[in-house]
């Protein structure tokens, strides 16, 4: 090789070192504290990066900040859990391609001691309860998707607590609401995957416990939805739609599946159905 040829050659390779590899498809996901703190997030996205070479990242916030987020544009998909508010946000135009893909349970929680005695009782009658004896309340207060469901539950109930003084709005995620219950003796409502999170963390100290669970009212379900790209043109639908599909397909339901804490399985897949 002569000395121009070695000339080119090695500007090339040093341009080519200069280059930096290709970067991996970042995908941006707002989702629910819940995903987060029940450790189900952590779990499966290496996989779906394994999968997909896609490398997810998220927000954890409540579902009706998550909404607003893709709202404004700065998440390409949601993974959320308030059915009706979803529904509206679809029909106002802001998202598209909804799929159901898990659900679990909300459950009540209260004082070991059960002051306002709703252990045992429906879903209605605890609230009743709780609201008679004035006992500790204290509500997520920040538009997730466990305020929603909460909000409807004393709805359909026919009763307002808001105002009262035992009413507690926490104004939190969910874990902290659980630590301002445990801290005051009050009653709160719950995701089961977090549940299930919290009281591992806590063990034998754990004040709280489950008096309320099981009624169909507390069924909790979770879906996917991607950021409507005709309101937000910067949004990778493409990237969207796989990552749609790749929470729907039969080995990462059966991943969801599979997701145990202490043996207790947080999340039960429904894709589909």
């Amino acid at each position: 090789m002569n000395h121009l040829g070695k000339f080119v050659f090695g500007a090339l390779l040093s341009l080519s070192c200069a280059i930096p590899a290709q970067a991996a498809d970042t995908l941006m996901m707002a989702t629910t504290t819940s995903t987060q703190d029940s450790g189900l997030l952590e779990y499966v996205a290496p996989t779906f990066q394994k999968e997909t070479g896609i490398d997810l990242k998220w927000v954890a916030v409540g579902t009706g900040k998550a909404l607003e987020i893709s709202k404004n544009c700065d998440a390409d998909v949601l993974l959320v859990h308030a059915p009706d508010v979803e529904k509206k946000f679809i029909d106002d135009g802001y998202g598209i391609d909804r799929r159901q893909v898990m659900y679990n349970d909300f459950v009540i929680v209260g004082p070991k001691a059960d002051p306002a005695k709703v252990a045992g009782k429906t879903t209605a009658e605890a609230l009743k309860a709780i609201y008679d004896a004035k006992a500790g309340f204290v509500s997520r207060g920040d538009k997730s998707g466990t305020h929603s469901a909460e909000l409807k539950l004393w709805k359909d109930s026919k009763l307002s607590p808001d105002k009262e003084p035992f009413y507690i709005s926490a104004g939190q995620g969910m874990m902290a609401t659980l630590a301002i219950a445990a801290e005051k003796g009050a009653y709160a409502l719950t995701d089961r995957g977090t549940w299930i999170k919290y009281a591992n963390k806590q063990g034998d100290a754990n004040p709280l416990t489950i008096v309320v669970e099981g009624d169909s009212a507390l069924f909790n379900q979770y879906s996917v939805i991607t950021t409507n790209p005709k309101l937000c043109p910067n949004v990778k639908k493409d990237l969207a739609v796989k990552f749609e599909d790749w929470w729907v397909k039969p080995e990462t339901q059966k991943l969801i599946e599979n997701y145990k804490l202490e043996g207790k399985q947080l999340f039960f897949p429904n894709a589909g159905k």
